[in-house]
């Protein structure tokens, strides 16, 4: 089988496309034949170098966490799924002893961990990791969902996020962020978001943006988001000093959810607006295997049309990193199996 493999941890020009043996199953796994695997920013950290998980000692290494295809195989004591099955995994990987993995919810594992090897024409999983898919949901659609949308879904969800509200995006136009702006749609929350790019704005006000705001600078962005209101929440996936921006503009007992460090590592906060204000930060990753289940049934009933910018063939991996990295995407990039 073909997979595309991170032959240097360098960059877009790091991928390369080898051959390897067909998989075979081993106890409580299956074989999927990959249809579709999207990307993220983090399969883009390990290629740029820049993820503790993996060194030039793992090359070469095939990421993907988003796979979605049909059953090739399955091994001894699976009985969930079957050859044939329309399947998406659900990439998190938990020990399942710790207290965490016994009272839920899950994505709290003290071992938590994420699978990689969808980049490539067959994945060996974790048979009872994989959700059904309705003939009615294609498998790129599906491929979209399970970091992205679930990750949005469960920010949402900690910032208990309601009709009426509403909720503030900064970078918007990320995978992260059009989700987000997406799925408070779906809840009847209303949205503003932001971006460097006013065409990006545009074709997200196409999917559910209420009001958009061009920039990137915290200053400028902070007068424009008290223009429009005090937010109920912010769903931030930059970090960085976007952290400090959401709490300046939220409002008092307002929820601040974090997933992410694109913008940078470290954050200043103002200690006293955030006890004063009765504000809230609040630390997420992923969600939980049931949410992504929930997110396939909405899109199966039309309440959910995951956004894909676009889609690259195996072989045209590293192009696919190059848009990312390039910011030029607005939704998923999504890599298929099919030349």
């Amino acid at each position: 089988m073909r997979a595309a493999a991170f032959s240097e941890l360098s960059g877009p020009d790091g991928v390369e496309l080898v051959d390897r043996p067909d998989p075979d199953p081993g106890r409580g796994e299956a074989v999927v034949d990959v249809e579709a695997c999207s990307i993220n920013r983090h399969d883009l950290w390990i290629l740029e170098g820049d993820s503790a998980m993996v060194d030039a000692d793992d090359l070469p290494f095939v990421s993907g966490l988003d796979v979605a295809g049909v059953v090739r195989d399955v091994g001894e004591g699976v009985t969930g799924v079957a050859p044939g099955d329309r399947v998406l995994l659900c990439p998190n990987r938990t020990c399942g002893t710790c207290r965490f993995c016994r009272e839920g919810p899950e994505n709290l594992c003290e071992n938590f961990s994420l699978y990689h090897g969808g980049l490539a024409e067959a994945a060996t999983v974790t048979a009872d990791r994989l959700i059904a898919l309705p003939e009615s949901v294609d498998a790129v659609a599906a491929a979209a969902l399970p970091t992205a949308y679930l990750t949005a879904h469960h920010m949402l969800r900690r910032a208990e996020v309601g009709p009426g509200d509403l909720v503030f995006v900064p970078g918007a136009t990320g995978g992260v962020g059009v989700a987000a702006v997406q799925l408070a749609e779906v809840v009847g929350a209303r949205t503003v978001g932001t971006s460097s790019s006013a065409s990006k704005l545009d074709r997200l006000a196409d999917l559910g943006l209420d009001h958009a705001i061009e920039g990137t600078d915290p200053d400028d962005l902070r007068e424009a988001v008290a223009a429009v209101g005090a937010p109920d929440a912010v769903i931030n996936h930059l970090g960085g000093p976007y952290t400090d921006l959401g709490l300046d503009v939220m409002r008092r007992g307002g929820r601040m959810v974090v997933c992410g460090r694109t913008a940078g590592g470290r954050s200043e906060i103002d200690i006293a607006d955030l006890f004063l204000g009765h504000k809230r930060v609040v630390g997420s990753t992923m969600g939980t295997q049931p949410e992504l289940a929930s997110l396939v049934e909405l899109v199966a009933d039309g309440d959910l049309s995951p956004a894909v910018d676009a889609t690259y063939p195996l072989a045209d991996t590293g192009d696919a990193f190059r848009a990312m990295r390039d910011r030029e995407s607005v939704g998923k990039l999504v890599v298929t199996a099919a030349d």
